[in-house]
This record gives structure tokens, sequence and C-alpha cells, in this order.
């Protein structure tokens, strides 16, 4: 199977797999190449695939879409991260969080001084059309 994971911006991943372990708001479910075609809504969770050479990889995913046609496997998320072990996994996630978190904080930031701004300008009009 060919499984292609897919970001907002950019392809994360596009690798021959033999098997794909996901997580659905159902429960766990795993992919082999003979499985039948399948659409499942991800949950936040850890994405693990197998090559060929009975290699374990794994990708901390956001919500999203998994689409199983034919050999391929489509997987949409929001956000993710890859990881060659649990461990390493782990702390990237951590780390990658992190940073998401500050730079929410820092959009947060520039949108209120915006909405300031806005309010102040048109308080202003408001002033010069009541003199």
């Amino acid at each position: 199977m060919t499984l292609k994971l897919l970001l907002p911006t950019n392809v994360l991943l596009e690798e021959s797999v033999t098997k794909v372990i996901a997580e659905a708001q159902n429960g766990s479910f795993c992919l082999l190449p003979r499985h039948i075609d399948f659409v499942a809504a991800l949950v936040p969770g850890i994405l693990t695939f197998t090559h060929a050479d009975g290699k374990e990889q794994y990708v901390a995913v956001d919500i999203g879409t998994l689409i199983k046609h034919g050999s391929e496997v489509l997987v949409s998320v929001f956000n993710a991260v890859r990881g060659d072990d649990l461990n390493h996994l782990h702390a990237l996630v951590k780390e990658h969080f992190i940073k998401l978190d500050e730079e929410q904080r820092i959009a947060r930031s520039a949108l209120a001084r915006l909405e300031a701004g806005v309010m102040r300008h048109f308080i202003q009009l408001e002033k010069q059309r009541y003199g």
C-alpha cells in the first residue's frame, strides 16, 4: 500500500507500507493491503505504519480523515509529528505543541492589538461625525 499523510501546507510522508494502524472515534483499527475500501474520522492519537522490512514508524496526528481506496491510504490531518520511536515522538510532540501554543499566543496578542486599533478609529470617526 502507499501511505500518504497530508497536512494543510505540505505532504508529511508518502511511503510504501504493509500495515497501517490508526484510531477513529469508535476505536483503533488496522488496515492491510487486501482490506476493503474504508473511510474513517480520526481522533488525535498515534498512527502506526509498518514497512515491508517489518520496521514500525509512528506519527502523532491531530483530528483528520483517513481514506483507503485500493492500494492507497490517504490521511489528511491539521497537525502531525513523525518520530522513529515512541520516546522520540513524545519529545517531538511536546516541543511541537509548545511551539504551537506560543504561536497562538502571539497571534491572539496581535489580533487584540488590531481590534483595539479598529475600536480607536471607530471612536474617532464617531467623534468627528457628531462633533
